[in-house]
């Protein structure tokens, strides 16, 4: 069930908080912190990328030990390609978190997100520091939430709670994405808290397993990028106990796939220039592999999602992605249904008047086409926007 309360400070034991520093021209907030106030299990996933951004890679060695209290988030620049002075501007925002808070520097995790290869103004951040660790609140969540933007057109934010075992959990998120957005991962930062007492490796577990069908069966271009993480932390004071992999841990596991989707789904929601969200589902395949191939074909194809623009039901770019996707899929088998419109029945076209509804049912801001493909029982779901003269726009003037 939903928080009335949303976003990383929904669950006791955590505190944030947002301000500007001076990364971002327009005056908006520009730096986050995130604090437990114990430490936490922690495990992250992140982009495969091959060229990690220094952020990155500190927070990827911090986390061998499975412990992190504190996470330092920078937005406006994502000191990427910035060489030997950006892992030293990593460092520095994780050195000076640490010596404000009276943390292990092992303990403090860094993320940036924003223009590649531009260096880090790091003295700009760490100045804010000491206001930034005075603003800290559990009521400041929205504003750490805010801080984390870039192209984003609104905050990111989720709180769940269910039963596990015995005993509720709670699990409150945020996170920030819109452009440059594909599996694995994408130009995206997200973050996740819980009051749930798992170990490590089981948390790293979880956190896969909820990221597959959720961050990683998203794609707004078709584009990764060299920032990209999701970091979770549990700080045990609830009154769930997980330590081991059985009825528990499945329960866990679903609520915090519960809270990826709701924050998969914005971004999706906010990809840049985008006027629709579309669904895709696949039924019917060899075997899911198979369905997810296709279903990502049909998501990433420029011609689809223009298609979908310009609310035109041109079913023949999407058996053409069919096509393309890499998997043997046979095309006298194909069902082709918008919404609750079936335009293609086993590869035939159904006429004008069929083509027409599917066309009304594309006006709606919240579509779902279904491929049926009745060649086995493989089925995967895939989320992607449609393609606009906006998106080009946004991008052309991104730095400027």
């Amino acid at each position: 069930m939903d928080l009335d309360e949303k976003g990383v400070t929904a669950v006791a034991g955590f505190r944030a908080a947002g301000l500007h520093c001076g990364i971002k021209k327009n005056g908006l907030v520009d730096l986050a912190l995130l604090v437990a106030d114990r430490p936490c299990a922690a495990a992250a996933v992140f982009t495969r990328n091959r060229f990690p951004a220094p952020p990155l890679q500190v927070t990827r060695r911090h986390l061998r030990g499975g412990v992190a209290q504190a996470v330092i988030i920078n937005s406006g620049n994502a000191n990427a390609f910035t060489g030997a002075e950006g892992l030293k501007d990593a460092e520095a925002m994780v050195g000076a978190v640490a010596e404000k808070l009276g943390l292990p520097t092992r303990q403090v995790l860094v993320a940036s997100t924003g223009v590649i290869g531009v260096p880090l103004q790091i003295d700009r951040i760490t100045t804010a520091m000491p206001a930034l660790v005075a603003r800290l609140s559990p009521d400041r969540g929205h504003e750490a939430a805010e801080a984390i933007r870039t192209t984003d057109t609104f905050t990111k934010e989720v709180a769940v709670s269910g039963r596990v075992g015995r005993a509720e959990v709670k699990i409150g998120g945020m996170a920030k994405g819109s452009g440059m957005i594909h599996p694995n991962m994408a130009t995206m930062l997200a973050f996740l808290t819980t009051d749930a007492l798992i170990p490590p490796p089981l948390l790293r577990l979880a956190l896969q397993t909820a990221v597959d069908g959720t961050f990683n069966a998203i794609t707004v271009d078709g584009e990764t990028s060299t920032n990209d993480m999701l970091v979770c932390l549990a700080n045990g004071q609830g009154a769930a106990k997980i330590q081991a992999a059985g009825s528990a841990f499945q329960q866990f596991v679903a609520l915090l796939t519960d809270a990826c989707l709701a924050l998969a789904k914005m971004v999706v929601t906010d990809g840049e220039g985008a006027t629709k969200r579309i669904e895709i589902v696949v039924t019917g395949a060899k075997d899911d592999r198979s369905a997810r191939r296709v279903a990502m074909a049909v998501a990433k194809s420029p011609l689809v999602k223009t298609a979908f623009f310009g609310e035109d039901a041109n079913w023949g770019r999407i058996v053409a992605a069919i096509g393309n996707a890499g998997t043997p899929v046979d095309p006298n088998k194909i069902d082709l249904t918008f919404g609750a419109v079936a335009l293609v029945r086993r590869g035939a076209y159904l006429g004008p008047a069929a083509e027409a509804a599917a066309s009304r049912y594309l006006k709606e801001k919240d579509l779902r086409l279904t491929i049926g493909l009745s060649t086995g029982r493989g089925r995967a779901t895939i989320w992607t926007c449609d393609l606009s003269d906006a998106y080009v726009k946004i991008n052309a003037a991104y730095r400027t």
